[in-house]
C-alpha cells in the first residue's frame, strides 16, 4: 500500500505542469519538451519494476538453491532423514506454510506502479496526428533543402548537437505515411531507403516482401512500369505465394504487352522519363520554387550599387528622449521593402520571461479564412502560438513602449504581442500580413484599419532553417537571437505593398521561438500622414 502510495505522489507532481493536454505536439518545440520529461520519468519507473522483479527473482532464486541442497540430502536417505524429529517438523512446516508463501511471491504482480504511472500518462502522449505531422515535417525539410534520404537517415544535418539516425523500420513507416497520403513520389524514395538498409545488413523487424509491396506499387504510379515489374520479380523470389504480387505480374505483363503491340515509341518513353521527374513538382508554383531556393540561401544576390545603399546605423527614434543618449544599433536588411533590423534589442531576461507567459498558453495557430472570416488551423502553417497583453506584464509593456519609440507609431490601436513556437519542420507559407482588397472584412471587428506595419523579434538562435524570406524580392533575413526586424505592409496611401508576401521556411534544426506585434492604421494619422500617390 505504501508503495502505491509513493507511485501516486510521483504521478500527481508529474501531472501537474500538464493542468490540461495538449494537443498538436509537433507544431511547437516547447511543448515538445515537456515529453521529454515524461518519457525520462517513465524511463525510471520501468527500471524500478526491472528492479522488484529482479529483487523477487533473487528470492525465488535463494529459496529453490536452499531446498534443492536439501532434498538432495533427503532423498537418499529419506527413512533417516525423517528419523530427526526436527527435520519431521520443518517438512511439515515447509509443505504446509512456506511453498504457500513462495506461491504467493511468485503470484505477485510487481508492474502495478509501472502500469498505474502508464495509465494515467499515457492520456498526454502524442497521437496518430502528431506522428503523421512529424513524418510530414521530415519530407518538407526533404523538399525544401533538397536532402536526399540517405543524408536524412544517417542524420547528418548542419548544426546539430545530438546526432541520430532512422533505422530501416522508421524508413518503412516514413513511406507507409507518404502513401496513404497518395504521395508516391516520397513512398518510394524512402522505401528504397529501407530496402537498402536492410540490403547493407542491417537488423530490423522490417520485412523486405512489404517493403517491396508499397515500392513496386508506388513506382507503378509514378509510370515506371519496367521498374514495378523489376520490384514485383524480386518480391515474388521471397515470396512466390505472394497473392497480390503474382495478380500485379500478370496486370503489368499485360500493360506491357499492350504497349508493345502499339509500337510505343522511344520519343514517348523519354517524354514519359521527363514526366517522373516532374512528379515532385507538379503542383508547385514558381513561387513555391523561389521561397524554397531562398530558404537555402539560393536567392537572389542584390548589385553591389543596391547593396551600397544598405548601411548600419545608432538609431535615437528620431530623437525619441529615451534613446537621445542611448541610441540603438540598428541596420538595413533590405532597400524595397526596407526592412531594417534592430540589434540587441530585447535581453535574454525579457525573453525567458516572455517565453515563460508564453508557454502554458500556446495553442496551434491560426490564418484568416477569407470565405469565412473565422480563424483556422492550415497545414501551411506549423507552430504555437499564445497572445500577451501589456497589463499582464510590466515586461510585455516595457516592450510594447519600446516598439513605439522606436517605430513612431501608436501601439494603443496594435494588436497584442503574438509569441509563437515553431514546430518540427514548423514553418509559414507565403502570405501577407495585411487584408486585400478582396478581404474587406479581414480586420472589420478590430475597428482599427489595416495592418500598416510588422515588428518581429527573434527570441532564439537556429541552428539551421528558419529564415524569413521575401519571395517578390528575393529577401532573406535570418534569425538572430535578441534582434528584430520592422517593415511597413502598407504605403503611406493605404496601400498594400504587395512585395512585402512573405513566409518563415522550415526550421532544419533547432528551436525557433519569435514574438510579433501588428500595427494597425488607426492613431497613425498624424504620425505616418497619407501621400497623395497610391505607391509612396
Amino acid at each position: 500500500m505504501a508503495f502505491n502510495k509513493i507511485w501516486y505522489t510521483i504521478v500527481l507532481g508529474l501531472l501537474l505542469p500538464f493542468s490540461c493536454a495538449h494537443t498538436d505536439f509537433f507544431t511547437s518545440i516547447g511543448h515538445m519538451t515537456d515529453l521529454i520529461n515524461t518519457e525520462k520519468d517513465l524511463v525510471v519507473s520501468l527500471k524500478d519494476y526491472i528492479k522488484a522483479e529482479e529483487s523477487k527473482l533473487e528470492q525465488i532464486k535463494k529459496w529453490a538453491e536452499k531446498l534443492d541442497q536439501l532434498t538432495d540430502t533427503a532423498t537418499k536417505d529419506p527413512e533417516g532423514f525423517l528419523g530427526h524429529p526436527v527435520n519431521a517438523f520443518k517438512l511439515m512446516k515447509r509443505l504446509n506454510t512456506e511453498w504457500g508463501e513462495l506461491e504467493s511471491l511468485v503470484l505477485k504482480d510487481m508492474s502495478d506502479g509501472f502500469i498505474s504511472n502508464m495509465t494515467i500518462q499515457r492520456q498526454f502522449f502524442p497521437n496518430d496526428e502528431d506522428q503523421t505531422g512529424a513524418a510530414k515535417a521530415l519530407l518538407r525539410l526533404q523538399d525544401t533543402y533538397n536532402l536526399d534520404t540517405d543524408t536524412l537517415s544517417r542524420g547528418n544535418l548542419p548544426g546539430v548537437k545530438h546526432k541520430s539516425f532512422l533505422t530501416a523500420e522508421d524508413c518503412f513507416e516514413l513511406g507507409k505515411i507518404a502513401y496513404t497520403e497518395a504521395d508516391y513520389y516520397h513512398t518510394e524514395l524512402w522505401m528504397e531507403q529501407a530496402l537498402k538498409q536492410l540490403d547493407e545488413g542491417e537488423v530490423s523487424s522490417a520485412d523486405k516482401v512489404y517493403i517491396l509491396d508499397y515500392l513496386s506499387y508506388a513506382v507503378y504510379q509514378q509510370g515506371d512500369l519496367g521498374k514495378a515489374m523489376m520490384l514485383t520479380k524480386r518480391l515474388l523470389e521471397l515470396d512466390p505465394e505472394h497473392q497480390r504480387a503474382n495478380g500485379n505480374m500478370k496486370y503489368f505483363e499485360y500493360i506491357m504487352a499492350k504497349e508493345k503491340e502499339a509500337n510505343k515509341s522511344s520519343t514517348d518513353s523519354e517524354d514519359q522519363m521527363e514526366r517522373e521527374t516532374e512528379v515532385k513538382k507538379k503542383d508547385y508554383l514558381p513561387e513555391r520554387r523561389k521561397y524554397e531556393m531562398l530558404c537555402r540561401g539560393e536567392g537572389l544576390k542584390m548589385t553591389p550599387r543596391r547593396q551600397k545603399r544598405l548601411f548600419c546605423r545608432y538609431y535615437d527614434g528620431n530623437r525619441n528622449p529615451r534613446y537621445i543618449l542611448g541610441p540603438v544599433k540598428q541596420e538595413d536588411e533590405w532597400d524595397k521593402p526596407r526592412i531594417v533590423r534592430f540589434l540587441d534589442i530585447i535581453s535574454d531576461e525579457e525573453i525567458e520571461t516572455v517565453k515563460e507567459l508564453a508557454k502554458p498558453r500556446l495553442s496551434r495557430a491560426t490564418v484568416h479564412d477569407p470565405e469565412t472570416g473565422k480563424l483556422t488551423t492550415a497545414h501551411y502553417r506549423v507552430s504555437k502560438s499564445a497572445w500577451l497583453s501589456g497589463y499582464e506584464s510590466p515586461v510585455v509593456s516595457r516592450i510594447n513602449t519600446r516598439i513605439q519609440d522606436l517605430t513612431g507609431l501608436d501601439v494603443s490601436t496594435a494588436e497584442e504581442l503574438q509569441v509563437a513556437n515553431y514546430g518540427v519542420g514548423g514553418q509559414y507559407e507565403p502570405h501577407f500580413d495585411f487584408g486585400r482588397k478582396d478581404e474587406p472584412d479581414a480586420f472589420k471587428e478590430l475597428g482599427t484599419g489595416n495592418r500598416i506595419a510588422t515588428w518581429l523579434f527573434y527570441m532564439s538562435d537556429v541552428s539551421a532553417g528558419g529564415a524569413t524570406v521575401f519571395p517578390e524580392v528575393g529577401a532573406s533575413v535570418w534569425p538572430r537571437k535578441g534582434t528584430a526586424v520592422f517593415w511597413y505592409n502598407l504605403f503611406p496611401s493605404g496601400e498594400g505593398d504587395y512585395s512585402t508576401r512573405h513566409a518563415a521556411c522550415p526550421v532544419l534544426v533547432g528551436n525557433k521561438w519569435v514574438s510579433n506585434k501588428w500595427l494597425h492604421e488607426r492613431g497613425q494619422e498624424f504620425r505616418r500622414p497619407c501621400t497623395l500617390s497610391e505607391l509612396e
